[in-house]
């Protein structure tokens, strides 16, 4: 890893340029997959949401176009909406922050990929209450190849039993829920979004994650549910969320819980 911040500096540039890039290109996923007829992310080229025109290679970059052409469409003068530049933003802050944390580094790749995937599942969720099987079953690759290159075969190991176990909880708990509740009490992509989940943050990480998510969930809900708001919001949104508090400060609630609680 370089010390020099003329070095560091590259580093961060390319890993913001990288970030915008995968952002625009997680716009076209969430649009595309988040359907119950899922598109070709590759075809046909971007066009307007609202007039159908094909849009210029000009008018497609990341932040700058959006920004330029006030949030319009230069066809048809319509607006487009603020999600596109906020989610390449946010993925480009995710790759340079892991950048920054970890270097240059495999580890910076994996907790990137980690976080864009969630971050894919986060609004999918909330604005068409879809979680894409290509964000989950996709992402379960992705973290397997990553882990198994980086920890060899302990990393995978870790990554398979985290996998198994956060699809295994929310799998019980929809066939416990069903049985109940006489119905569907939880979707299959929560549940394969938690398997997702447990391949990269293991399986203490998926207890964190499913309690967060209840925590955060009711914590969110509650309030909005006193307000008169009857459309709740997506269980995958609260999993996201607890998904990145465990990647991140896992360990460390673990460790302040045994001690503080089980005088570990």
């Amino acid at each position: 890893m370089p010390t020099d911040g003329l070095g560091l500096n590259f580093f961060y540039i390319v890993a913001g340029a990288f970030g915008l890039l995968i952002g625009s290109f997680l716009n076209v996923c969430i649009l595309s997959w988040g359907k119950d007829e899922p598109e070709s992310v590759l075809r046909p080229r971007s066009r307007c949401p609202k007039c159908g025109k094909q849009i210029a290679w000009y008018d497609n970059i990341p932040v700058l176009s959006w920004l330029i052409l006030r949030g319009k469409c230069r066809a048809c003068s319509q607006s487009i909406s603020l999600m596109y530049p906020l989610v390449e933003l946010a993925t480009a802050i995710i790759w340079v922050y892991f950048v920054w944390l970890f270097g240059p580094t495999l580890a910076a790749i994996r907790a990137a990929v980690f976080f864009t995937l969630l971050l894919g599942i986060l609004v999918s969720d909330a604005r068409a209450m879809i979680i894409p099987n290509e964000f989950t079953v996709g992402g379960m690759v992705l973290g397997l190849v990553i882990t198994g290159i980086g920890g060899g075969v302990h990393g995978l190991a870790f990554s398979l039993i985290g996998g198994a176990l956060g699809f295994g909880i929310l799998w019980l708990v929809a066939w416990l829920g069903a049985i109940i509740l006489k119905q569907e009490a939880m979707g299959g992509g929560d549940i394969k979004m938690m398997g997702m989940v447990g391949v990269f943050v293991g399986w203490s990480g998926v207890l964190l994650t499913i309690f967060l998510g209840a925590l955060i969930g009711t914590i969110i809900y509650l309030p909005l549910a006193l307000m008169g708001r009857k459309k709740p919001v997506p269980f995958g949104v609260y999993l996201a969320i607890g998904a990145g508090v465990a990647y991140l400060f896992g360990p460390k609630i673990v460790q302040w819980y045994a001690v503080t609680y089980l005088g570990a």
